[in-house]
């Protein structure tokens, strides 16, 4: 080893040394805490947090034990360690959960208020451990005649929060029964979320999680199931969403399994979705949702948002009623709610769309869809070596029907209803490839595998129908289509 080698290497050591010297364990018992899954152990944990923070940082210990506590405050340099046997448990009390306000603006500020678990503009920051975080959230259930839509999300807190944060991580731990969704990191920069488990359906809009406005994230080896949208990607501030890497999930919805959307008023760009399992949830009676989930992957652009690079890449969806769908409309909703003055969005973008080696087993005979609107085409799609797995029965009145538009309407899979293509209905797209595409069809159908609708520049080269014969495609006001069939 040279002597500069040396010196770097007695430095690095130096420096590993002082942070990890420095770095302390509390254990929450010590401050007073009781795991006896009654008494409210708030100010104990957070006199472990505060602690761990002044020593310059460290981890808050819940060892054996059921600990009962309303929202406590992550600081700088401190994560929670939950080890296997223990458990935190969200006071049922809604008292207990203060209202909490960020400095900047975003759609839902006037009710995401109130976590369990709350870091604003901190770094080095986690949760971690083999023990469980269980939000106790079927105690917080609408009354819908005393608090009316449009706001029945009030008074109903998540079980994790981080806004504006550096450097999260949150591994291993098990996440239980949030009375709203599960997580919201918002505008958070360098985050990873890596081997926990999620189980949420005690409530409406129980999500798995939701990421909104953060760059450089990965997510990695989530096994979760959620009564609400699985793991979503949202832009409802002014933060950009980009360099996302979601891979290894095995994920169950009633409602969406892989989603960006709906809030879409921020840029997305650099996604990667890879190797996930996205299958029916073994809970047969969804609160929101259908028992075989709406859709296996959504994209979503409707509040202008510009959607620009997403590749999708070895995936299995297994029953979703509507296994892809990939949606540009004009909904417009602001970032600010409550800003009258200003200007509604225009129509966003959607381009460079990868998606490859899927299969895709659909739930239903709605058809799996691409559609921007009139003028706003969604731009340069490629779909490689995809089977689609197709319940057919259409009729020719299916086959026959005129699809809406529907421009402002909320995006959904099922939107449109039965498409006149039992496989895939292509609608305002410009320059989209596809090759090797099997449409599997398991009943008789009167629609064609594939619809092409005020497309331009599509290339199609090695599709093949089996199952049930049918036809291959209609095109309805397109230009430049070339399709080669193989059957």
């Amino acid at each position: 080893m040279s002597k500069n080698s040396k010196i770097c290497f007695l430095m690095t050591l130096m420096i590993f040394l002082t942070i990890h010297a420095s770095a302390i364990i509390v254990d929450v018992v010590s401050m007073g805490a009781k795991g006896d899954g009654k008494t409210v152990n708030t100010v104990a944990i957070q006199k472990a947090i505060d602690k761990c923070h002044k020593a310059g940082g460290g981890k808050v210990l819940f060892a054996n034990g059921h600990f009962v506590t309303g929202t406590i405050y992550l600081k700088d340099n401190v994560s929670l360690l939950i080890e296997r046997g223990a458990r935190i448990l969200g006071s049922k009390n809604i008292n207990d959960y203060p209202s909490n306000s960020l400095n900047f603006r975003f759609r839902h500020e006037d009710w995401i208020k109130q976590a369990l678990v709350f870091a604003y503009k901190c770094k080095n920051i986690g949760i971690e451990g083999d023990g469980t975080i269980d939000g106790q959230g079927e105690f917080f259930q609408i009354d819908r005649k005393s608090e009316p839509k449009p706001h029945p999300w009030k008074n109903r807190p998540f079980i994790i929060w981080f806004s504006e944060c550096q450097n999260v991580s949150v591994t291993g731990v098990e996440l239980r029964n949030s009375a709203m969704w599960m997580q919201l990191y918002l505008g958070c920069d360098y985050l990873k979320i890596d081997g926990i488990r999620v189980f949420n359906h005690v409530n409406e809009n129980n999500d798995m999680m939701d990421i909104t406005g953060c760059s450089n994230v990965v997510v990695n080896n989530v096994i979760g199931s959620s009564d609400d949208d699985g793991i979503t990607l949202k832009g409802f501030s002014n933060h950009i969403s980009e360099n996302i890497t979601i891979t290894n999930c095995v994920l169950s919805s009633h409602c969406n399994g892989i989603k960006i959307g709906t809030e879409t008023n921020s840029p997305f760009r650099n996604i990667t979705i890879s190797n996930c399992v996205i299958k029916k949830s073994i809970f047969s009676k969804p609160i929101l949702g259908r028992a075989e989930g709406i859709t296996g992957i959504s994209l979503e652009s409707v509040d202008g948002s510009v959607v620009d690079g997403v590749t999708i890449n070895n995936i299995i969806i297994d029953g979703a009623q509507v296994p892809i769908f990939i949606r540009l409309g004009q909904r417009g909703y602001k970032t600010c709610a409550n800003c009258p003055d200003t200007p509604a969005p225009g129509v966003g973008a959607m381009r460079n769309i990868i998606i490859s080696n899927i299969i895709a087993r659909a739930g239903a005979m709605f058809g799996n869809c691409i559609s921007g609107i009139p003028g706003a085409n969604i731009e340069k799609v490629t779909l490689n070596n995809i089977r689609f797995i197709c319940k057919g029965n259409g009729t020719v009145k299916h086959a026959e029907a005129i699809v809406p538009e529907k421009i402002n309407s909320y995006p959904e899979g099922w939107m449109f209803g039965i498409l006149p293509s039992y496989g895939l209905y292509l609608r305002h797209v410009n320059n989209i490839y596809m090759s090797d595409i099997i449409f599997d069809l398991e009943n008789s159908d009167a629609r064609p595998a594939m619809v092409f609708d005020d497309v331009t520049s599509a290339r199609v080269n090695g599709v093949y129908l089996e199952g049930v014969p049918s036809k291959l495609y209609t095109e309805i006001g397109c230009s430049d289509i070339k399709v080669v069939g193989n059957n």
